[in-house]
């Protein structure tokens, strides 16, 4: 039964890492303020609040100090980063602007757009 327990701490420890992981990708990824927090501020909760499950299942930590931590991070996470985008909202750092996706010039005519 242990071993059951330790491989899915192991898949809990891996999908917390790519959560992780994709935060960071993000941060480095994205053009501006606001969408690096989206990054960090969903993807990288998930990733945390993952490991810290996997943390309680490896270890006999308990489960009410883990509930704690995670009710915890659940609430102040998405407080700081709308604290930090209100903060860069107000300082006037603007938002990049839209970038066009389409792979080749025709393909606004295939979508029934107008292209630009």
């Amino acid at each position: 039964m242990e071993t059951i327990w330790q491989a899915v701490a192991l898949i809990v420890v891996l999908v917390g890492t790519f959560f992780s992981v994709v935060g960071v990708v993000g941060y480095i990824r994205f053009p501006d303020v606001y969408t690096r927090l989206h990054a960090t501020g969903k993807v990288g909760l998930f990733g945390v609040v993952l490991l810290l499950v996997a943390a309680v299942i490896w270890t006999p930590l308990g489960w009410g100090k883990a509930l704690l931590l995670i009710v915890l991070l659940m609430v102040s996470g998405p407080v700081a980063a709308h604290a930090i985008a209100s903060a860069a909202y107000r300082l006037g750092i603007p938002m990049k602007e839209a970038v066009q996706d389409d792979l080749h010039v025709g393909a606004a005519e295939e979508y029934g757009r107008d292209p630009e």
